[in-house]
This record gives C-alpha cells, structure tokens and sequence, in this order.
C-alpha cells in the first residue's frame, strides 16, 4: 500500500509505514507553533521512526525547539528570496544513522558539465497528456521495485497532472523511452524535478539530461524561481546528472525513503531558475 496524503490543519503531509515516516511536504503557517509536536505525535501513534518535514527558515526556531535537525538546505526555495530546508526527527535512533550516505567527492569537483543540448537525432521531447498515462505507469513500473506514490498507477498519473505535476516524455516513434516530472509548488515558485526514468535499451544516450534541461526551459517559463531534486545517495549517474546541470548539494536525507525495494538515503540538490540559462 502506498503511503497516504492528507491534511493536518491546512498543511500538506504523507504518511504510511511503507516509508515508515511522517512527511510534512507543505507548512501552512498558521499551523505553527503546534506542528512539530503534531507531525511527532501522528509517528508515534502509528509505530514509524522518522519524521521530516520541508519548512521555511522563520519555521525553524518551532521545529529546533521541538527536537528536530536539519538535514538538508535549499536557498532561495521560496520565490527564489526565502531559504528552504528539510528538518528531521528520528523516533529510533537507529534509523538515524547510515555509514554508506557519504557525498562521492567527484561530484563536487568535476563541476557542470558543458552547455547540454536536446535529444540526439530521431528521438523528440514533449510534454505528456492523460493519453500517456498508461505508458509512463508502465515505464515506471519495470524501472522502480518500490516507490514512494503509486506512479506504476495510470489513475494516480492522471490525477497529478490535473493538479501541478507536470510529465515529459521522450519518443521514439511510438515508443515513450524516457519520462520524468515536475512537481510545481505554485505558491512558493519552486519545482521538484522527479520521476526520471530510461528503459534499458535507450541508456547511455543522454536522454535523462535531455529531459531535465527541457523541464528547467518550461519550469522558468511558468515562473518557477528555483529548482531541486531529492535523489538516491547511493546512486551516481542520477547524481552525477544533477551535478552536471549545475546543480549544488543541499545535504543528505538519512534512511530517508523507500525505493527500488530498500529504505534509502536521499541527496538534495538544487539550483536557481532565475533568468534560466543552460549552463
């Protein structure tokens, strides 16, 4: 069973114990100063280890004050003015603690990459319509074992792109090769850049860094001011990608997420979009 999203107050959260966490994705800020003690409270009762939560900087003194941590950072996550952070509170200690969650130093030296460019010749990008639901469910449904919404549900997909989700895909012919999204936050102007997956027989073609500059050129013309991703730690292609962009580490969300079968760490990178252009 995927986890669930509901309300608390008038802000936004998951939960479930498939990621065995409490996930505040959007703070309402007259739902401070209780909160921090209400997100615990709801861990508590339902038996999960983790709490996290990505709050504005003048939240931060609520949170500190209640036992969290940051764990990861994001300037100018709001309208590309207000910092933004991932704040953390562990129910079990245990859980706090992943020796392997280390940041490959090459990602930081190596820099961006060279000025990226489109699709290589007889592939397209475009943004995808309810038609391809069923198509991107499919994709995601061969390349992730486990994830943290139902996006192997051509229904969930669809739902998310009447809301501020948006799916890019690339075609070959008929064939959808790649897909990813972008979950807008039209309040706060900023987007996640998610969901990126190839099948196996299109790897190696620089479809992923395709797809990521076309949704960075759309995600500035809708006005979005910044940009992250929050990405497998263990994983360095994703991350090297990000990296290549021109997007900086943030820091890592520990035991973080369930994926592809395992609870992992997650690494936070992330850029402006302001006056986009590619690197």
């Amino acid at each position: 069973m995927p986890d669930q999203v509901t309300v608390i107050g008038s802000s936004t959260v998951q939960h479930g114990p498939e990621n065995d966490r409490v996930y505040l994705m959007h703070l309402a800020g007259t739902d401070m100063p209780e909160m921090p003690d209400r997100l615990a409270a709801l861990a508590e009762e339902q038996g999960y280890t983790k709490v996290i939560a990505r709050v504005p900087a003048p939240a931060l003194d609520g949170f500190f004050r209640a036992g969290y941590h940051v764990e990861a950072a994001v300037p100018g996550l709001y309208s590309g003015r207000e910092d933004g952070y991932f704040v953390a509170r562990f129910l079990d200690a245990g859980r706090s603690v992943d020796p392997a969650a280390v940041l490959d130093r090459r990602l930081l030296l190596d820099g961006p990459s060279d000025r990226r460019t489109g699709p290589p010749a007889g592939f397209s990008i475009e943004e995808a319509g309810p038609e391809d639901a069923p198509g991107i469910a499919d994709l995601y449904a061969e390349t992730f074992a486990t994830y943290p919404f139902p996006i192997d549900d051509p229904d969930h997909i669809e739902g998310s792109m009447a809301a501020d989700v948006r799916f890019f895909v690339v075609r070959q012919g008929e064939t959808i090769a790649a897909a990813s999204s972008a979950e807008m936050d039209p309040d706060g102007e900023n987007v996640e850049m998610t969901d990126l997956a190839v099948r196996p027989e299109f790897r190696g073609r620089g479809l992923s860094a395709a797809l990521l500059l076309a949704m960075e050129e759309r995600m500035a013309e809708q006005g979005m001011q910044t940009a992250y991703t929050i990405c497998r730690a263990g994983w360095y292609p994703v991350n090297r990608l990000f990296a290549g962009a021109g997007y900086r580490y943030g820091g890592t969300l520990i035991n973080n997420t369930q994926i592809c079968g395992a609870c992992e760490s997650m690494h936070v990178w992330h850029r402006s979009l302001r006056g986009f252009q590619n690197p």
